[in-house]
């Protein structure tokens, strides 16, 4: 039995999809354990790019399952139209996907309070895709969500007078709170959802069951996990941060899978550091010609917003606490290639505060967080060329000394490095199967 969990190190887009797309070939089922279509993993493989938001990377592979578990929230029009997409393209959707009937279903009204919300926000905004993640995760734990099992048998009934009950408090919510005339009817919005659930209905099934006894059959499964470390709702930024757990002991709740089945945690990290939206980014090159080198060497546009990523040096305390609060087994570094044109690379090994302390983690409040002056080490640059190297001892000394530096310092090993987009440049330097 082979049970590893893949997620983030930093403020999600760290070529999580890459690795996950990679492990597949190992794996018998990907499956994904929170999160929305707020994510987006970028996949290349025989010169196409694919971008996905809430089918998990597996998909590409034939044989292999994926599974979305019952912490994701789901956009049901998002998701036909992914799979609609990758059908389009040559993909095989059907028997390979399931989906847990205990999802939460983002609806027209969470969409429309996230944008509103963040509107209202002006300068203090959160920085959210609007997508309605968010409202989604409230009215889950406040338990007045809607379940895709809802739509099911004499479900449907029960659901009719429920969301009735909903949809009049998000009215008046609407009307009252975000002074806007809008309003949702409560028939339109059932029967909308009711054919939707139509068309998903075939792929539903109780997934906590079908991994466990996958599991205990000694099928290997790969958790793949969306944004990242810090955008933990308890553990990372706050409030800038995502509405779920983004850390790897949310795949056991998030697929309803215990805790001693994970027998490996990898976290993935670009060679540097990147963030999209609002929130404190110690190392952040702001007009910097080293950031904007980053940013278009590294492509750095977000996937799913469009957003043109901040850039900054790799963060040594961002990753060590990631490292401990996923108790990861190893590290997956991404983007190597692109510090390649680099005379010398630069480290934060710790910070200095607004009184002149010197910290090695960085505080939980966000205020103090965006005050922070990094202290760095300095280390050579290799300028040449590491793209699509596949061996480890193809590397450049000072690219070796840069990711020996990275472990010795995160206190993880690197068990793989990515030098490309595709699947194929990637050295593997120990086996995570």
């Amino acid at each position: 039995m082979t049970c590893v969990v893949i997620v983030g190190c930093q403020w999600g887009d760290e070529g999580k999809g890459k690795i996950v797309d990679l492990l597949t070939e190992h794996a018998d089922i990907v499956a994904r354990f929170q999160g929305g279509n707020n994510a987006g993993h970028t996949v290349v493989f025989d010169n196409r790019t694919y971008i996905l938001h809430l089918i998990p990377s597996g998909i590409f592979r034939k044989g292999k399952l994926a599974v979305l578990g019952n912490g994701v929230v789901v956009d049901p029009i998002a998701l036909l139209e992914e799979i609609d997409g990758l059908q389009a393209k040559g993909v095989t959707v059907g028997d390979n996907l399931r989906i847990s009937d205990e999802a939460n279903l983002i609806m027209p009204y969470h969409k429309a309070m996230d944008k509103l919300r963040e509107t209202l926000k002006g300068a203090g905004k959160i920085g959210t895709t609007g997508r309605g993640i968010g409202p989604a995760y409230e009215d889950k734990m406040a338990r007045g969500g809607v379940r895709f099992s809802d739509f099911r048998g004499n479900g449907r009934k029960d659901l009719c007078g429920r969301l009735k009950s909903i949809i009049e408090e998000k009215n008046v919510l609407m009307r009252s709170h975000f002074h806007t005339d809008a309003f949702f009817d409560v028939g339109e919005i059932y029967d909308q959802y009711a054919a939707l659930y139509q068309r998903i209905m075939p792929y539903l099934c109780d997934t906590s069951v079908l991994l466990n006894e996958a599991i205990d059959a000694g099928k290997a499964v790969l958790f793949e996990g969306a944004q990242g470390t810090h955008l933990d709702v308890d553990h990372g930024t706050y409030p800038y941060v995502t509405s779920s757990s983004t850390l790897a002991g949310g795949a056991c709740t998030g697929c309803g899978v215990g805790p001693t089945k994970i027998t490996d945690v990898i976290g993935v990290a670009k060679a540097y550091t990147t963030r999209v939206g609002e929130g404190p980014f110690p190392t952040e090159l702001t007009g910097q010609a080293v950031g904007e080198l980053l940013q278009k060497r590294g492509q750095e546009i977000g996937a799913t917003t469009g957003r043109v990523r901040r850039c900054g040096w790799f963060d040594v305390p961002l990753v060590r606490e990631a490292v401990r609060l996923n108790g990861m087994t190893g590290l997956a570094i991404t983007k190597l290639d692109v510090l390649d044109t680099l005379e010398h690379i630069e480290i934060a090994v710790g910070y200095r505060d607004r009184e002149g302390e010197i910290l090695t983690s960085m505080p939980h409040h966000a205020g103090a967080a965006a005050e922070l002056v990094p202290e760095y080490e300095e280390l050579a640059g290799w300028e040449s060329s590491t793209r699509g190297l596949t061996k480890l001892s193809a590397l450049p000394k000072a690219a070796r000394r840069y990711l020996d530096r990275i472990s010795e310092l995160t206190g993880a090993p690197v068990v793989l490095i990515s030098t490309g987009p595709s699947r194929e440049e990637t050295i593997v330097v120990e086996s995570v199967f």
